[in-house]
C-alpha cells in the first residue's frame, strides 16, 4: 500500500475556493440505520468509479461490509479508490485492507507516522467523502465503525447526520477527493467517468468549503467567524468536540450580547474525549453571562457537526467547533443556503435538545475545587487536542 505523506505541488492540489452551485438535491440521513444502507447501495450500483475518503475506519460487521462492497465493485470493473487517514484508521485490521486490495481497490494512507516529521503526521485528514460515478456524493460526520450503526438508541451507538448529494456541487466534492490523491493519477475535468455533465437535480444552493492545514488561512474557520458576525436572529451550533479559540469565544459572546439567540449543543457525559469537554467547560462563564445557552447531550455521543444561522444558512460536514478542526486538520463542509433546509435543521436541533441538559451559571460557578482545577488544566491543552 502506498501513502500520501508527501503532498503534491501546491499548484496541483491546493484546495480551490469553490463557488456556490445552484440546482442541487439533498437528502438528510439520520444515524446509521439510514446512513449506511444509502452509502452501500450507491457503491453496489456503481458503474464507473467509487472514491471514498474517511477519517475513522475501525472494525466490526459494518467495516467488513464496506470492504466487501468496495472489493466487489472493483472486481466488476469499477475504479475504486480509498483514502484512509493514518491516525483515524489505526484500529482497522489488516485483513480489511487485504480484502479491498485483493479485489483491486487502490488504498492510500494519508500522512502516516514518520518519526522525523511528527508535526506533519499530526495534520490529519478528517474529511468524510464518498463520490460514486461522479453523480452522487455523501458527506457529513459518519465514520465506518460499529459505533455508528443503529439509531443512537443507547450509549454504544452514536448520534450523527450524513447527507446524500446530487447535482452540480458533486463535481466539487469529487475534485476535493482528488486533492488527497496521487498527483499523477488525477483524472482530467473532462473525463466523464469522474466528471459527467451534471444537470440540475433540485433547487438547493450549496457551496463546498474546504480546509487544508498546509495553507496559510483556514477557509472553514474564516466562515465560522463570518457567520457569527453576520447572524441577526439565531446561531445554533452542534459539535461533539467543542473547544473554540479565544476569538471564536469572543464572537459567540458578542453575538448573544447584541440580541442573537445563540445556542450550543456539545457532547456531555458520553464523550470519548473527556479532556475536550473539560477544556470547554472552563470557558462557560463568560458565555453564560453574555446569554449564550449551552446544552450537553447525554444519551450517547452526539457526533453531529452543524451550524444554523438565521433562517437560510446551514453548514454541515466534518469540522468540529475546536482548534484542531479549524486550524490543524483537513476538513470538508457544505454550506447550504435554503430556507426549507434551515427550517428542517431547526427542527433537528430542537429534537436533539430533548436529550440535553442545559448548563447554568450557578452550577458553573459552584463547581468543586477539583473540577475547576481539572477544567483549567485541560484548557491549557486546548490547542493541542
Amino acid at each position: 500500500m502506498e501513502d500520501c505523506s508527501q503532498p503534491p505541488p501546491a499548484d496541483a492540489h491546493d484546495d480551490p475556493d469553490f463557488a456556490s452551485r445552484e440546482g442541487n438535491e439533498l437528502r438528510l440521513l439520520v444515524n446509521g440505520d439510514e446512513i449506511f444502507p444509502a452509502m452501500l447501495q450507491a457503491i453496489r450500483e456503481a458503474r464507473q468509479s467509487v472514491n471514498l475518503e474517511t477519517f475513522v475506519y475501525w472494525a466490526g460487521e459494518i467495516a467488513e461490509e464496506f470492504a466487501q462492497s468496495l472489493a466487489e465493485a472493483a472486481r466488476r470493473g469499477v475504479a475504486v479508490r480509498v483514502v484512509l487517514d493514518w491516525f483515524g484508521s489505526q484500529d482497522m485490521s489488516s485483513e480489511l485492507i487485504e480484502t479491498m486490495a485483493a479485489g483491486g481497490v487502490e488504498v492510500r494512507h494519508f500522512r502516516p507516522l514518520q518519526w522525523f516529521n511528527l508535526r506533519r503526521s499530526n495534520r490529519r485528514s478528517h474529511r468524510k467523502l464518498l463520490v460514486v460515478d461522479g453523480r452522487i456524493a455523501f458527506t457529513g460526520g459518519v465514520g465506518i465503525a460499529e459505533e455508528w450503526t443503529g439509531d443512537a438508541q443507547d450509549s454504544d451507538h452514536f448520534r450523527d447526520n450524513h447527507y446524500e448529494v446530487r447535482g452540480p456541487v458533486v463535481a466539487d466534492l469529487q475534485q476535493l477527493f482528488f486533492a488527497h490523491w496521487d498527483v499523477d493519477d488525477v483524472p482530467s475535468s473532462d473525463d466523464e467517468a469522474y466528471y459527467p455533465v451534471l444537470e440540475k437535480a433540485g433547487s438547493v444552493s450549496c457551496r463546498v468549503i474546504a480546509a487544508e492545514p498546509d495553507k496559510d488561512s483556514n477557509e472553514i474557520e474564516e466562515l465560522y467567524l463570518q457567520l457569527l458576525r453576520s447572524a441577526r436572529q439565531r446561531f445554533c451550533a452542534v459539535a461533539p468536540y467543542f473547544a473554540p479559540s479565544d476569538q471564536l469565544l469572543d464572537e459567540l459572546a458578542a453575538a448573544a450580547e447584541r440580541g442573537v439567540e445563540v445556542q450550543v449543543i456539545a457532547a456531555g457525559r458520553n464523550n470519548d474525549k473527556r479532556v475536550v469537554r473539560k477544556a470547554f467547560r472552563n470557558d462557560w462563564g463568560p458565555l453564560l453571562k453574555a446569554g449564550v445557552r449551552i446544552h450537553e447531550y447525554h444519551r450517547t455521543l452526539i457526533h453531529v457537526k452543524m451550524l444554523l444561522v438565521d433562517d437560510r444558512k446551514v453548514l454541515v460536514g466534518s469540522a468540529n467547533f475546536d482548534v484542531r478542526s479549524l486550524c490543524i486538520n483537513s476538513e470538508a463542509s457544505l454550506l447550504i443556503e435554503d430556507s426549507e433546509w434551515a427550517e428542517k435543521h431547526a427542527q433537528v436541533f430542537a429534537d436533539d435538545l430533548a436529550d440535553c441538559e442545559e448548563a447554568t451559571l450557578a452550577d458553573w460557578e459552584n463547581r468543586s475545587w477539583a473540577t475547576k482545577t481539572k477544567d483549567k488544566l485541560s484548557h491549557l491543552l486546548r490547542d493541542f487536542l
